[in-house]
């Protein structure tokens, strides 16, 4: 199977992004005490070394924004931000799907949504997280694939059809939403977790309904975030200015302990968690350096990346 990241090698941590402090540097570019976000792994102690076979080098983050709530919005949130803007394309007035909407991508990608002025509907697994879609995310209607037929309500709440299906799960979940799409579509493929498990790949589900691109115009296209790293800065502030006035709501599933990682990542499998799963392994052994010029001007560039985005 294709994938657009290197296979785990024997013997290396498991792969895993995360936030760390730098403690030793030999490169100009980075200093003891910066923080900085990049593929840690599962390690107390990563060391990063130019030209990674990985090729993602580590970002230095403003040591002043909060570790949490970058950490969750630094690959899933930006996956959202340009998977939704630079693809979905949404305009006012469109309705917009998302699937795996209470996770940590389809909730920020829907509430995005939200903000440019679409109908927003998402689907989820149980009653709790689909309240809390239409309760705290602000989405107009929720699905609950767990206990309701997904095609019927599709139909249901989406009588136009559907401008923007921003796909985490792939699936039946895709299937049935190409059955409802409107013309000149947007399907934007970011995930398929509910096909990660299956070993054989003669027992993945084949999509049925694909012609629905064809009838109606539509395209459907899939991206990596890897492709968007050079713009990460302003996906970052942009998403933080909107967190901080109240206008995006990114929920953050903290769990604790470096011997819980195996449990943690379990989570993501079983619907565990509620918004951005992260483990926090320890707080920042140095102290963290900052300004009030670097506060300021990225104030200044938050306020303009949100409005023009």
């Amino acid at each position: 199977m294709d994938t657009y990241m290197p296979m785990v090698r024997l013997g290396e941590p498991m792969r895993a992004g995360g936030i760390a402090q730098v403690i030793e540097s030999k490169h100009p570019k980075y200093k003891p005490g910066d923080i900085i976000n990049g593929l840690c792994g599962w390690q107390e102690y990563p060391v990063f070394e130019p030209n990674r076979a990985d090729g993602v080098p580590p970002t230095k983050l403003p040591a002043h924004l909060d570790p949490a709530l970058t950490l969750a919005l630094s690959v899933t949130g930006l996956t959202a931000y340009f998977g939704l803007l630079d693809i979905g394309k949404p305009k006012p007035g469109e309705t917009v799907l998302v699937s795996g909407a209470a996770g940590a991508t389809g909730s920020i990608a829907g509430q995005i949504a939200k903000l440019k002025g679409c109908r927003v509907v998402g689907i989820a697994g149980g009653p709790d997280k689909c309240a809390w879609l239409t309760n705290t995310a602000r989405f107009d209607a929720a699905i609950d694939y767990k206990n309701e037929n997904v095609e019927a309500r599709i139909g249901e709440l989406c009588p136009k059809g559907i401008d923007v299906y921003f796909d985490n799960v792939g699936g039946e979940i895709l299937d049935a939403a190409l059955l409802h799409i409107a013309m000149h579509a947007r399907v934007v493929l970011c995930g398929s977790i509910s096909q990660y498990n299956v070993g054989d790949q003669s027992e993945r589900y084949g999509i049925k309904n694909y012609n629905a691109l064809t009838v109606n115009r539509g395209t459907a296209q899939g991206f990596i975030i890897l492709d968007h790293l050079d713009r990460a800065v302003e996906g970052l502030l942009c998403l933080h200015k909107w967190v901080q006035d109240g206008k995006v709501v990114q929920e953050i599933d903290v769990q604790h302990g470096f011997e819980n990682i195996p449990a943690t990542l379990g989570r993501l499998f079983t619907g565990a968690n509620l918004g951005k799963q992260i483990l926090k392994v320890s707080d920042a052994p140095l102290p963290l350096r900052t300004s009030g010029i670097e506060k300021a001007v990225l104030a200044v560039l938050s306020a303009y990346y949100s409005r023009r985005a």
